[in-house]
């Protein structure tokens, strides 16, 4: 596995993306942490901070919105230097109206959690600027959390057509809930990683839960009563009953799978079987879907026409 020392995030100014961005500079041997972020503002005072927190002076504001595409093609064109790993880890349940569409015909929360890092992915090895690791920051979502009243995502038939519906909201129509689309969503996605760790062996595709995580910024998009279930109330009651752990660890998983070889390409990893913290196991020992190839395929195909 090649030594990485550049790494990108996105979503790297708040929660996850900045706890991770922290953790690396910490580590012996980061020399250039790219924090892509959609607000200017945002990112230089989280830029700022970091310098303050760890010392360093090794992070760099990139300026892309993964709802967006144009602009994470503009921000891939101004690079150049090879980036070892990129961190997707943008994502949350799509704003105030998740299942609008946006230009490219998908919902926005598909698009914050897929398109924008289809895209960026493509983009990198296009102009072959990834040189070791893709790691994504999937969910247990993605397999059902029914203790969080998350429930399996049912795939009808995992055909080309079923996904393309998942990515046009067709699946769910324009009330759908967007806490169930994105179990979907995530699902989609981590079926896509699983196509191109095939397709390009010579980069490391993982999918890595950060697991429930509190303190992040993952459910501030959510309807006003729903945020307050989740982010504070949730945040206080969920982790007594093994539900949800710190910022901390959640972001630490994202690190382990970046560095430690004995995460596989092609797999996901998350929490065991009905919860959404505690060790990692390989998901396909709870769910083979993970690992069908045809579904794996047809998620990836369907997905490419809309980016």
């Amino acid at each position: 596995m090649k030594p990485i020392q550049s790494v990108l995030i996105t979503g790297a100014n708040a929660g996850l993306g900045r706890e991770a961005a922290r953790q690396l500079a910490m580590r012996n041997g980061v020399e250039k942490i790219y924090l892509a972020c959609r607000n200017q503002a945002k990112a230089e005072a989280a830029r700022n901070a970091l310098e303050s927190e760890t010392g360093r002076k090794v992070f760099e504001v990139v300026l892309m919105d993964v709802t967006a595409p144009e602009t994470v093609r503009t921000a891939v064109a101004a690079l150049t230097t090879p980036i070892d790993a990129v961190v997707l880890n943008a994502g949350g349940t799509g704003g105030q109206k998740p299942n609008a569409l946006t230009n490219e015909g998908v919902t926005t929360i598909f698009a914050t959690n897929v398109l924008g890092h289809i895209v960026l992915v493509n983009e990198l090895l296009s102009r072959q600027l990834i040189t070791s690791t893709v790691l994504y920051a999937s969910s247990e979502a993605a397999r059902g959390i029914p203790k969080m009243r998350m429930q399996r995502p049912d795939l009808a038939s995992g055909s080309l057509e079923e996904f393309e519906s998942i990515a046009n909201g067709n699946k769910f129509g324009p009330e759908g809930d967007p806490m169930q689309t994105y179990g979907y969503v995530k699902l989609a996605a981590t079926l896509w990683m699983g196509a191109m760790a095939r397709k390009h062996p010579h980069v490391r595709f993982i999918s890595m839960s950060p697991g429930g995580t509190a303190g992040t910024a993952g459910f501030d998009d959510l309807p006003f009563l729903k945020r307050v279930i989740f982010k504070h109330v949730g945040g206080v009651l969920m982790p007594l009953f093994g539900m949800m752990h710190s910022v901390e660890t959640g972001a630490k998983r994202y690190v382990e799978g970046l560095f430690n070889p004995k995460f596989e390409t092609g797999h996901f990893y998350a929490s065991k079987a009905g919860y959404p913290t505690g060790a990692l196991v390989d998901q396909v020992s709870i769910d083979a879907t993970f690992a069908d190839t045809t579904t794996q395929d047809n998620a990836s195909d369907a997905m490419m026409r809309f980016a």
